[in-house]
């Protein structure tokens, strides 16, 4: 090749590399936000990105944007390697056009899209971007369109994730929204439909970004996002570790982890850990991590419904998804959030052959009309539903309390669950032995000469007769009544006889999951 051919391709890709020039460059590293090549370099291994489409230019000839066109056109597309397995990437560039998304730079993500369907791996969105171009139109919402196609062809297929790294408004929300995992940058990111301004106008609201879709109202109050970082930094090494307990597609599966953890560990302190007192609080966080692999529980959507516990651990290097009720907030009861958070992770388990691992210890579903006007009979059905829709290893710890139609939902043995154990301390029925016994016994213990001393026996008979972990395992409803600290070595032999399941749906194009 000439020099004058090899300059000018030096000189396409510098232009390329230098984005929206230095200064707006460092506009974003005074905003706290890094560019969108920093990026990343940060969250794939070091030398390994492969560029796509870098050339690419938009093709507008509208408000005189024909004089104003930068190679890649705002977005840095490619490939490259995340611990040493295969990824794809998009990252929009806030330094050109405001990241806007045009005919062009779309075309650039649906390439992306497309190969990662081909070969079997993830893909990974960097999003920093004001919108859609205006000076395109309509072929930058058709974009937007095509984009929404892939993530929806591309889901239960290939793991998608969202990392929302500056503004997202409009259209733009719903590309993450269909993707698996929602990353957030506290203070830097934002998510609305409609932003303040608009809300203003029409429903006469007075709110600003940060209190609409900021990271923190995202993680905790919609639960849009999963994760809350601090910084861009922080957004991309979190992403890098989620990483490590996904598989690459929906046909391979998570490859083991080695651990010096051994399989036969048994931890006597869950003996002691969990109250007899079955209305007392106690973290079941604390469970898990005596039952994983080096006591590591990657958590899940963890500002978001916190009377469910969700995330990725290791058992004898199995990778599995936990689904635990959390008796520290709300007493574990399920309600709508926690229903359709549950509901979620469970979906995304089953596509990806993870197995499931149930901590249980349900009350039952929380009451009240706000409840009931919200929808909760819809909602806890969507949890059920991915229980048993589910087809990948199921294994569920009955850990205290496991009342009424929640004990059905929380990964019962009637939900083709495969294996199922319980503590000693176990109370499974139809509610608690104080609610059963006032309506069981209501005219007796009206008539008794010790109305509390008389409930209190029948509390205590009630419990002995029914309200334990051998009524249903004399059914065979319960595999094992355990004890807490051989938990580990159980769920480990389970998995390992599970290895190799095979499950089966009937034939139909699909399910009618009630949204």
């Amino acid at each position: 090749m000439s020099s004058s051919g090899l300059d000018k391709v030096r000189e396409r890709h510098a232009r390329a590399e230098a984005g929206g020039g230095p200064e707006r460059k460092e506009r974003q590293h005074r905003e706290g936000k890094l560019s969108a090549r920093e990026r990343v370099d940060l969250l794939l291994d070091e030398g390994s990105f492969e560029e796509l489409d870098k050339l690419v230019r938009h093709r507008c000839r509208n408000f005189g944007m024909e004089q104003s066109v930068i190679d890649g056109d705002g977005f840095v597309t490619g490939h490259g390697l995340i611990h040493g397995r295969q990824a794809f990437v998009f990252a929009q560039d806030f330094t050109v056009f405001g990241g806007s998304l045009s005919e062009a730079n779309a075309q650039k993500i649906v390439k992306i899209m497309d190969l990662a369907l081909k070969v079997g791996a993830p893909v990974i969105g960097l999003n920093d971007s004001g919108g859609a171009r205006i000076q395109e139109g309509v072929v930058s919402l058709a974009g937007y369109a095509d984009i929404f196609l892939r993530n929806t062809l591309a889901s239960g297929v290939v793991p998608q994730i969202s990392a929302i790294m500056g503004p997202c408004a409009g259209g733009a929300v719903y590309s993450p929204a269909l993707t698996d995992f929602v990353f957030m940058v506290d203070r830097t990111s934002h998510m609305f439909v409609t932003g303040p301004d608009v809300i203003k106008t029409v429903t006469h609201e007075d709110v600003d970004k940060e209190t609409l879709g900021g990271a923190l109202t995202h993680n905790t109050k919609s639960g849009v996002a999963q994760f809350l970082a601090a910084d861009d930094a922080d957004c991309l090494r979190s992403i890098r570790e989620l990483m490590r307990f996904l598989p690459q597609n929906n046909l391979d599966g998570v490859p083991p982890a080695p651990t010096n953890d051994s399989d036969s560990r048994q931890d006597l302190e869950l003996d002691t850990l969990i109250p007899e007192e079955s209305n007392k609080p106690y973290d079941i966080k604390d469970v898990i991590r005596r039952v994983v692999d080096d006591s590591y529980f990657f958590e899940i959507a963890e500002h978001f419904a916190r009377n469910i516990v969700i995330g990725f651990a290791r058992v004898g290097g199995t990778t599995v998804g936990v689904v635990a009720n959390q008796p520290a907030h709300l007493a574990g009861c399920l309600d709508i959030n926690s229903s359709t958070k549950a509901a979620r992770f469970v979906r995304f388990c089953d596509a990806f052959l993870i197995p499931i691992l149930t901590f249980e210890d349900v009350p039952g579903f929380l009451p009240g009309t706000e409840q009931e006007f919200g929808g909760i009979i819809r909602h806890g059905a969507k949890l059920l539903y991915a229980y048993a829709e589910a087809t990948v290893p199921k294994i569920t710890v009955i850990t205290r309390k496991a009342y009424g139609g929640a004990y059905c939902v929380m990964g019962s043995k009637h939900l083709r669950t495969d294996v199922n154990f319980a503590y000693p301390t176990a109370e499974i029925a139809v509610m608690g032995p104080e609610g059963a016994v006032n309506i069981l016994y209501r005219h007796e213990l009206g008539r008794a000469q010790d109305p509390e001393q008389a409930r209190q026996a029948k509390v205590h008979e009630f419990r002995e007769r029914f309200a334990n972990p051998f009524v249903a395992a004399e059914r065979g409803y319960i595999d094992d009544v355990i004890e807490p600290h051989e938990t580990r070595p159980k769920v480990i032999r389970a998995l390992r006889l599970l290895a190799n399941k095979v499950d089966t749906m009937p034939k139909k194009k699909h399910g009618s999951i009630p949204l």
